[in-house]
């Protein structure tokens, strides 16, 4: 309270020292009040402001500071409004306010990951923030800002796309994305193989030195160098040497069939596109009109959203894998038991003699057969009969032990209500003698 009393007293004792000076004076030692009429004189302006200048609509008169004539990459902390319909894609044109100024630029959206990566997004998330990369007019940190994507008036749904806040400038952009490349082998040595398809070049294959690669079936291994020595250094054409074909080590022997990936890190460039409104050059019925997006040039041109066929699902037709054989070390066949150990006698592909030879049986042969026949049909059919009685025993057992139990059921209730009635009654006394 002592520092406001402090504060309003110097105020009151300026006030008064200002009103002893004449208005020429005050002006200089004060500046212009508010209230005060000015006229303001501006030199560079366009005729076309001159021209369509109206009276009627006010015109905003402010001050930029040193550090905001020059231009650079600003990022920022955006979140897509919750009354916008629609999500931000990467790469669509915006019109910002931040502060003075408003503009069309190209924003890059991500997000930072936990090692410190500024991942892009294709689209904005839904309900929360993510960075935004764009260029424009550099402006001092924690500086609100306002997106929309069309200054029409007539536009149906929610103006406002998004709004943000200034976290930092600088003169680079680092926003990096996952690519994957895909190879296939050409050759294979023992744990060396020959990598086609995967790089265009030998100066992308340098690039990539020392990258890790991975199979479908888990197998890493890693980018050592481009391969020329190993397949013979042969031009396809005279004067032409076969280029992109990559040597890689493994940590084991891979198939022909197998796969390989290698997943990296691209930077994404963030466009220099800055592009000031005019709306002040232009009549007040025309509406400006700036960079479209993509989805807006479709749409009036009637072209189709192209279609990757590569985007398309295809049926999975998996050839049938052929495995080399397996080679046991003699050291480990020694320790193995016998019936692991790999046998020198192959199997038999057609049954022996004695089990195709038909046999023909003697008189007294047939009849000792006929008999164990007929005795293993009385058995069968003596357990049948005993199956069917043990049946019928168990059902009847079943339902005298049902009606056993909702005898129990019923008795149980009767004592539980004849209890409750001598508990009611007993109460009721009680009740009756407490009065």
């Amino acid at each position: 309270m002592k520092l406001k009393e402090e504060i309003e007293l110097q105020k009151q004792m300026n006030i008064a020292e200002l009103n002893d000076l004449d208005e020429t004076t005050r002006i200089e030692v004060e500046g212009f009040r508010m209230g005060t009429y000015l006229r303001l004189e501006i030199h560079d302006v366009p005729y076309e402001m001159v021209q369509y200048f109206d009276p009627y609509h006010p015109i905003l008169v402010g001050g930029i500071g040193f550090g905001e004539e020059s231009n650079g990459y600003m990022q920022a902390r955006l979140k897509k409004h919750r009354w916008h319909n629609k999500v931000l894609k990467t790469r669509d044109p915006i019109i910002v306010s931040i502060g003075w100024r408003r503009y069309q630029t190209i924003p890059i959206y991500a997000i930072e990951d936990q090692n410190g990566r500024h991942r892009m997004l294709k689209y904005t998330p839904e309900h929360m923030h993510c960075l935004a990369m764009f260029w424009g007019p550099l402006a001092p940190p924690k500086t609100g800002i306002i997106a929309v994507q069309s200054l029409v008036n007539n536009q149906k749904a929610f103006r406002i796309t998004a709004t943000a806040v200034i976290l930092e400038f600088n003169h680079a952009a680092r926003i990096m994305k996952k690519i994957k490349l895909v190879g296939y082998p050409c050759k294979i040595f023992k744990k060396t193989a020959l990598i086609k398809d995967m790089f265009t070049s030998d100066l992308e294959i340098a690039r990539f030195e020392g990258a890790a690669v991975r199979t479908v079936s888990g197998i890493r291994g890693q980018v050592k160098k481009a391969a020329k020595e190993e397949i013979g250094n042969q031009p396809k054409k005279k004067g032409q040497l076969r280029e992109g074909i990559a040597r890689c080590t493994f940590e084991d022997k891979i198939l022909m069939s197998d796969i390989v990936f290698l997943r990296a890190w691209t930077q994404v460039e963030v466009p220099c596109f800055y592009n000031p409104l005019t709306t002040a050059l232009r009549p007040r019925s025309q509406t400006w009109q700036g960079m479209k997006t993509v989805a807006e040039l479709r749409r009036e041109n009637n072209i189709p959203v192209p279609l990757n066929k590569d985007s398309i699902y295809k049926p999975v037709e998996r050839r049938p894998r052929k495995f080399n054989p397996l080679v046991i070390p003699k050291t480990l066949q020694e320790a193995l038991p016998f019936a692991s150990k790999p046998k020198d006698i192959p199997r038999r592909k057609q049954p022996l003699l004695e089990r195709r030879r038909a046999v023909v049986m003697e008189p007294h042969e047939r009849r000792v057969h006929a008999l164990f026949q007929q005795l293993q049909l009385i058995k069968q059919a003596k357990m049948k009969k005993k199956k069917l009685k043990n049946e019928q025993k168990r059902k009847e057992l079943e339902a005298q032990k049902t009606k056993d139990e909702e005898i129990s059921r019923k008795r149980k209730r009767e004592e539980r209500r004849e209890r409750y009635r001598e508990q009611e009654k007993l109460k009721s006394t009680k009740k009756r003698l407490r009065s």
